[in-house]
């Protein structure tokens, strides 16, 4: 019979979930709740070739996972009967403890709930997605997964800021890193299909939230986000790398709280700082549409500076690799902008690397090959898929 695995990642006011084959990769069903505690929230439901969507009032977490639970056993497929043998959870913040999955107990609970500090926006919201989990489905094993546990293999020199040792310890400050199930999935994915285990890698994984990797032989080296995911790389609406003096900076001459600056790195900078938008199109839109010159100019240099922050890391992570064998581009930006890539491309050219113009816009659900014959460096769009990541390392531990 066939084993598959519920896969949930449970946010603030959603819940995103996928019944997934382990083995073939396929997702079964999928789905996302979202709008939850609003006076009016969203289902939709994908199983097959027919998608349901429903609008509905949605006060918490536990009455979303009911609805999710009806649709399966309305629209299918029964979980009852689709050979479901646990439920995987995505953790954002797995902090000292957690170096791989883990089978959930009364006490990971508690040691994941001691980590919500260092993630506030994420592992509150993935508790609530747990026990009420936990309480509808008690019959099968639950297993946390955790962004954080591949980049627990990084070196020392890599892992520890130079601060007050004491303090650090004290505080448990390291670079945890973040989006590590992608970065996992897709650089032992990459070194499978090229039949190598020596390979030295670039992962860049672009959305909304962004972080780049370097793999040596198939271990994390090094990454972009630390602490929390608010350091590297330009993002949608966060900073990433700034000048910590800065916060001092703001608290003393601008009298902001802590909290207030807290809202303005992580919410209000970034692209949607620059520019007034966090999407990409749009940013693209406004660089195209020369009828707004002051605009056009903001978004260019924006542009320009995403780009740069990555060249920086490209540069570093090479250096530090000893050479650069493959580099790969994933998640929603890294997939999808053709504009993003190519700039980069063309920035590392003296370095011989060469994108094929015309595959770079192509646009593909399976992993693809953007880089030129002659190129030095393999280019790869590689699309991510941390669902099937979770329930393959769900089904390891049980």
């Amino acid at each position: 019979m066939t084993q598959t695995v519920l896969v949930i990642n449970s946010g603030s006011s959603s819940i995103k979930y996928q019944l997934v084959d382990p083995e073939t990769g396929e997702a079964i069903a999928k789905g996302l709740v979202e709008r939850i505690g609003d006076s009016l929230g969203n289902i939709k439901h994908a199983h097959g070739d027919e998608v349901t969507t429903e609008e509905l009032p949605i006060p918490d977490h536990e009455i979303g996972m009911r609805e999710v639970l009806r649709l399966f056993d309305t629209k299918g497929p029964a979980l009852d009967e689709a050979g479901i043998v646990a439920v995987g959870h995505r953790i954002v913040q797995g902090g000292k403890y957690f170096d791989g999955p883990a089978l959930v107990t009364d006490e990971v609970r508690d040691l994941i709930e001691q980590l919500c500090p260092m993630a506030p926006l994420h592992n509150p919201a993935h508790l609530k997605g747990i026990d009420v989990a936990r309480e509808l489905m008690p019959d099968v094993p639950h297993v946390a997964v955790f962004d954080t546990a591949f980049f627990q293999q990084l070196p020392d020199k890599t892992a520890t800021y130079a601060l007050n040792a004491e303090v650090a310890e004290k505080y448990a400050v390291r670079r945890y890193g973040a989006h590590g199930t992608s970065h996992q999935f897709v650089s032992q994915e990459v070194a499978k299909r090229l039949g190598r285990d020596d390979l030295k890698q670039i992962v860049m994984h672009l959305g909304n939230g962004a972080s780049v990797s370097a793999v040596l032989n198939g271990k994390p080296i090094d990454t972009s986000m630390g602490l929390t995911p608010l350091e590297g790389l330009m993002m949608g609406t966060r900073t990433g790398d700034i000048d910590p003096a800065v916060v001092f900076h703001l608290a003393r001459q601008g009298n902001l709280s802590i909290d207030e600056i807290d809202h303005i790195f992580n919410k209000e900078s970034g692209m949607k700082g620059l520019t007034g938008e966090s999407d990409m199109r749009s940013v693209w839109a406004f660089i195209r549409d020369g009828s707004e010159p002051e605009l056009q100019h903001k978004a260019r240099v924006a542009m320009d500076i995403y780009v740069n922050r990555l060249l920086k890391y490209v540069g570093s992570y090479a250096a530090e690799l000893g050479g650069l064998d493959v580099m790969s581009f994933t998640a929603g930006i890294g997939e999808n902008d053709s504009g993003v890539r190519r700039e980069l491309a063309e920035a590392l050219a003296p370095f011989g690397v060469k994108i094929d113009v015309e595959k770079n816009e192509l646009r593909s659900s399976e992993p693809l090959v953007i880089s030129a014959p002659d190129s030095k460096v393999l280019l790869l769009v590689f699309p991510t898929n941390e669902e099937l990541a979770i329930a393959r390392q769900t089904l390891s531990i049980i």
